[in-house]
């Protein structure tokens, strides 16, 4: 059974540390980066509600349009069949 040297040990640690620092301060500095974007977001929303436009609307249609269409078709397929079921459309 070969034994490890306890430099081989020491190195190795420095250079994990060293990793794990990088990749932290990565880290920091993207959601440092999320913020300030967040924030923009937020002063177009305001802009746009400045501007006479219901926010609500605003990031549900934000929010449809990250979709792709297969998947928008078969969501409101399933939200009009319960609302159906529901009794929550006309004639249901």
């Amino acid at each position: 059974m070969a034994m490890t040297e306890p430099e081989d040990d020491f190195s190795q640690t420095q250079v994990s540390a060293a990793q794990l620092r990088a990749i932290v301060e990565r880290i920091e500095r993207l959601e440092e980066e999320k913020k300030a974007v967040a924030a923009q977001i937020k002063e177009v929303y305001d802009e746009a509600k400045g501007n006479g436009y219901d926010v609500k609307t605003l990031r549900k249609i934000v929010q449809i349009r990250k979709k792709k269409p297969e998947e928008r078709t078969e969501e409101e397929a399933m939200l009009d069949l319960y609302m159906h079921a529901l009794g929550m459309l006309p004639g249901s």
